[in-house]
């Protein structure tokens, strides 16, 4: 169930919604390879009616369970948004779309959250990577020169004499 507002609610005080929208209602679940929601969101959030905008304030809380992207290694992460906000426009060219005078901020948690999430998931800032005989299957990943104990493809045309 996405998380509706009601206008009429909000015409003489402002609302408090906290409570749990399931990762499924966010469409988050397969949005990165190397990360998983294992809960849901957790939102504490106030909503305030001005005369052509709702301006909602509050915190917004997701455990994320990655995979470093260098050592594949399985860790948790919090994302944490402490003083997140949204101005909502009911007027206008920006206008939200006001259904059965219900407003879905769904949408609008779903960006913050997806600009949020880490874009290179690490265990620890020094991670090193795979141990040394772990190998991806990739040779000679760190760009070095090959030694001359390896084939080059390049020796057969260093052969030649123009």
């Amino acid at each position: 169930m996405p998380l509706l507002v009601s206008l009429r609610r909000l015409a003489d005080q402002p609302l408090v919604l906290r409570g749990e929208l399931p990762c499924r209602e966010l469409d988050l679940e397969h949005f990165d390879e190397l990360i998983r929601l294992p809960q849901g969101l957790r939102y504490d959030l106030t909503i305030q009616r001005f005369d052509r905008a709702l301006l909602v304030q509050g915190e917004l809380r997701l455990e994320l369970t990655c995979e470093c992207a260098r050592c594949l290694r399985p860790f948790t992460r919090p994302l944490i948004m402490a003083n997140w906000a949204c101005h909502l426009p009911l007027e206008g060219e920006d206008q939200v779309p006001v259904c059965d005078d219900c407003v879905d901020l769904t949408p609008f948690l779903r960006e913050d959250m997806v600009l949020a999430f880490p874009q290179h998931p690490l265990c620890e800032p020094e991670c090193p990577g795979l141990p040394a005989g772990q190998s991806t299957g990739m040779s000679n990943f760190s760009g070095e020169s090959p030694t001359r104990s390896e084939h080059s493809p390049w020796d057969e045309l260093n052969k030649l004499s123009i």
